[in-house]
């Protein structure tokens, strides 16, 4: 078994243009004669890697913590792209999702400078994907996220973001990507993992 750490670092991380960078603060340290040390930190729910719930861009969508965990964890196809992912570009990944494991097919992680178009977003969001995943800050267009956005999580389908996939080889695995049970939320960070089994 092999496991594949594809978190960012959090306070090292990239964050979308314009998010405040999470921000680290030392509450305590043993050094200065305190008991303990003790870390103390503010950060954005999107910032590193994290996931996006419904209630990201849908007032009515469900927050992170309405969103059940089985989305989170199970197997996962990673696929490589560059460029965008148009239809064609969709319906072949989950075609080589399906031929490798057809559990694999509910979770697409894309390795690669990829955006996803619209196009792309409504083949993934008929297919009922369960969590898509991406190296990008965003799914969809830097400097225009929205439709993308409303497409997936109008289907329900979870926002990986912020992966990192460069040491990890295209083929099946196992996903762990539960988030921070942050009540109420539009999204939360994730320490996300790939397991590649023997």
């Amino acid at each position: 078994m092999k496991i594949y750490d594809i978190s960012q670092e959090v306070f090292g991380c990239k964050v979308f243009p314009g998010d405040p960078s999470p921000d680290r603060e030392v509450m305590q340290t043993i050094k200065k004669g305190d008991i303990c040390n003790l870390t103390g930190f503010h950060m954005c729910a999107h910032n590193g890697t994290h996931v996006d719930a419904p209630y990201h861009f849908l007032d009515d969508g469900k927050t992170i913590d309405q969103v059940d965990m089985e989305r989170f964890i199970g197997y996962a196809y990673v696929a490589e792209h560059t460029g965008n992912i148009r239809a064609k570009d969709a319906e072949m990944i989950l075609a080589k999702a399906r031929a490798c494991d057809p559990r694999a097919a509910e979770r697409i992680l894309i390795k690669g400078d990829a955006v996803l178009t619209e196009e792309g977003a409504a083949v993934m969001a008929v297919a009922q994907v369960k969590l898509f995943g991406n190296e990008s800050q965003t799914v969809g267009p830097e400097d225009a996220p929205k439709a993308v956005h409303l497409i997936m999580l109008g289907a329900e389908v979870v926002l990986l973001e912020g992966i990192r996939l460069a040491e990890v080889p295209e083929g099946a695995y196992l996903l762990h990507a539960a988030p921070l049970n942050l009540g109420g939320s539009d999204g939360a960070p994730c320490r996300a993992t790939l397991i590649k089994e023997d």
